[in-house]
């Protein structure tokens, strides 16, 4: 099996909110992957005392451990069981229900010789490449189908859509988020490569549009994760008009995975 990850921070003078992770088993049948997204908070109070690389390592550590070892829980369960580890952590030194507190996007897949089981939790991305070439994306599409408007301030989105109903949510404090998450599976047969992608890494396709989903999953095939990311920097570096980041910013945190059967 080939697996091959990159993560890039978005500026040397920050430290990267993302985290990945890979696990093979020593009976060498199956494995895991989890992929995280920090989700930078404004300047000012965010209720904690920890940072989000704090809250992504933490987060992360436990969803990989459970996601290798606990094959009887599913894997919204092990994001409900992960979070609320994560939460009792830090419950008694930060205000977690104060709605910038940590928060991170989740792709978790987990495989073995009979499936592949998926789970997506906001704007980062899975990718399932069937033996015959097609890509099907696996997305949480809910910060795309949220009213005009609804991101034009920070104060808008927070107190009217992160983490509520008919918004969008994220992997903070609360277990019950977890049932939130796109979730399914397929069977391992009819998977030949996967990879995912934190939104940083997925502007190759977004929001420059060099090619879809198919495309990026061949050139992660052709140039790897390092070589994708590469591409999106040079983008971003030739984007001097604002054309496509307009009120994005410039780098952003960076990550990718694939995995080929």
């Amino acid at each position: 099996m080939r697996i091959e990850l990159a993560s890039v921070p978005g500026s040397p003078e920050r430290p990267n909110e993302d985290w990945v992770s890979t696990a093979l088993p020593a009976s060498g049948q199956g494995g895991s992957l989890v992929l995280l997204d920090g989700v930078t908070p404004p300047r000012g109070d965010d209720g904690c005392v920890h940072s989000v690389p704090w809250f992504t390592a933490r987060l992360g550590g436990s969803l990989a451990e459970l996601s290798g070892s606990r094959r009887d829980l599913t894997l919204t369960g092990i994001l409900s069981e992960s979070i609320r580890r994560t939460a009792d952590a830090h419950r008694a030194t930060c205000d977690l229900s104060h709605v910038r507190t940590p928060q991170a996007t989740v792709v978790l897949a987990r495989w073995d010789e009979h499936r592949v089981e998926y789970l997506v939790l906001s704007d980062s991305a899975l990718l399932l490449e069937a033996p015959d070439g097609t890509v099907r994306p696996v997305l949480d599409d809910r910060l795309d189908r949220l009213p005009p408007g609804a991101l034009a301030s920070e104060t808008v989105a927070d107190t009217q859509f992160r983490n509520q109903e008919g918004g969008f949510f994220t992997a903070a404090a609360d277990p019950r988020v977890a049932s939130r998450a796109v979730t399914g599976e397929t069977p391992r047969a009819r998977v030949r490569a996967l990879a995912a992608l934190t939104d940083g890494a997925g502007r190759w396709t977004e929001t420059f549009h060099e090619g879809d989903w198919t495309a990026t999953l061949g050139l992660l095939r052709k140039v790897g994760p390092q070589g994708l990311i590469d591409r999106v920097r040079e983008l971003e570096n030739a984007d001097t008009d604002r054309v496509y980041l307009r009120r994005s910013k410039t780098h952003d945190d960076a990550t990718a995975v694939y995995a080929e059967f």
